[in-house]
């Protein structure tokens, strides 16, 4: 799911330089199902522990905070619900503050690039929302899940979990980073030995 991407074909048309025609290329715009990372549960908790917080300060306060932290309380119906709306909420804000569309189809109207069957600029750039909107629904809905879900077996089905969904969020993107680099960095190894064989066997030909 971290690595779950929506591709979209991009085109680009056949072009002259000089006398050479060099053929119309394809790429795919890549779209994150999960573009937003661990920031919307990070966010909403942070938020939820707000009331507690204020009312820990505020020893002896008002009584109506004091029954808004009962009812926010870990495991909480009210708690579970809030959890789940700021999420999604901030999956949805955090997405549309690092993705904008319109940017996006002005620099491939600005270079040629096209999605087949829509017109570029304003068209394609309400297309990629469209597409973007249906993908981050579906990411806002995986989060949401992964991190209800610790708080459903904690809460309810007395199951010893002792990791929350954003602790898991955490554990598996930085675990995913770490084996990424160390395969890039295996396969950097690789081509420098190969290159370092083909500069021997170039040398012992000469000789």
């Amino acid at each position: 799911m971290e690595r779950a991407q929506r591709r979209l074909l991009i085109q680009y048309p056949k072009r002259q330089v000089g006398k050479k025609m060099f053929q119309g290329d394809s790429s795919h715009l890549p779209l994150k199902l999960n573009t937003a990372g661990v920031i919307p549960p990070i966010f909403a908790s942070s938020l939820l522990l707000l009331p507690i917080t204020v009312a820990n300060f505020s020893a002896g306060g008002p009584e109506w905070l004091t029954n808004i932290t009962a009812l926010l309380g870990r495991g909480q119906p009210l708690y579970l619900l809030t959890y789940v709306l700021l999420i999604l909420f901030f999956a949805f804000f955090y997405t549309a503050i690092v993705f904008n569309p319109d940017e996006t189809a002005d620099n491939l109207k600005k270079y040629g690039g096209f999605v087949p069957g829509i017109r570029p600029g304003k068209r394609t750039a309400e297309y990629i929302d469209y597409v973007l909107t249906r993908v981050t629904v579906a990411g806002a809905a995986y989060l949401a899940l992964v991190c209800i879900l610790p708080e459903f077996l904690i809460s309810y089905a007395a199951v010893p979990f002792y990791f929350g969904g954003t602790s898991l969020l955490i554990v598996v993107s930085v675990t995913m980073d770490t084996v990424a680099q160390i395969q890039s960095h295996l396969l950097a190894h690789q081509y420098e030995g190969l290159i370092k064989k083909s500069k021997l066997r170039k040398g012992s030909r000469r000789r």
